[in-house]
């Protein structure tokens, strides 16, 4: 894979953004596959307002946003109202994420898939100040660290290339979590899922889990059972290959 942008793509261009877009979008063409079949990656001809790319063969919708530098915790999404609208919509996009660095050379480039988009993940930010052009805009971030690491996909990480076979085996292992069509169930997984990265060890017991009981609470005060819902989604998550049951309370990671 060449990490390398094609810099002079955008001479005709007087707009920085602009040059940037048709730079970004021209090396994804060429050098990415869809992560759910591996197909050739299209972009749409006429700015479909949904999606940047798509793939022929499986229908999937990508769109993309890219940065200079390291992509930290947050992103930038665009308005809040549009941004919660899009994800709660049926025609919402997966997210292809870039990171390049100031010699236009690819450092990371990763994708997320639409079935770890709820609204929880994204951050309302302040309205601009009555003096900015925009006055009263309101803003959004993607909060990374409310995605599960099995939702973050990576092709290139830290300039390394991933392989092909590992991106789409990867994006195969979570699948499931499309046929889920309620919020608060989609939450609720996605905040074990989030438990089981916490503890950043391939094996972990119930134990481990329930110390996250407290912090489960406050994000779910409505539910009086915390310790039976972690149970309970942590054998939907064994049901789905997602974890093994080893026994005696003992789990492990696929």
């Amino acid at each position: 894979m060449n990490l390398s942008l094609n810099k002079n793509l955008g001479n005709k261009y007087s707009n920085q953004s602009q040059k940037i877009r048709v730079i970004t979008e021209n090396w994804v063409l060429n050098q990415i596959y869809c992560p759910s079949c591996g197909g050739i990656i299209t972009n749409y001809v006429n700015n479909k307002p949904v999606a940047d790319f798509y793939c022929k063969k499986c229908v999937e919708d990508f769109e993309l946003k890219s940065k200079k530098g390291k992509i930290g915790k947050t992103v930038p999404a665009g308005a809040y109202s549009k941004m919660i609208e899009r994800i709660n919509s049926s025609t919402k996009p997966n997210f292809f994420f870039m990171g390049y660095l100031g010699t236009l050379c690819v450092n990371n480039f990763f994708v997320i898939p639409k079935h770890f988009f709820i609204s929880e993940i994204i951050e309302k930010r302040k309205p601009l100040s009555n003096n900015a052009r925009r006055a009263g805009w309101v803003g959004s971030n993607i909060i990374f660290s409310k995605i599960p690491k099995a939702g973050q996909i990576f092709y290139i990480e830290n300039g390394k290339e991933i392989s092909k076979e590992e991106v789409l085996e990867k994006w195969q292992k979570t699948v499931f979590l499309k046929k889920i069509k309620r919020v608060d169930a989609k939450g609720w997984i996605l905040d074990i899922m989030n438990c089981i990265d916490a503890l950043n060890k391939n094996e972990f017991t119930l134990v481990d889990i329930y110390k996250f009981e407290s912090e489960l609470k406050n994000i779910h005060p409505e539910n009086k059972h915390i310790k039976d819902k972690i149970r309970q989604q942590l054998q939907f998550l064994r049901d789905k290959n997602y974890i093994d049951f080893v026994g005696s309370g003992k789990y492990k990671l696929k």
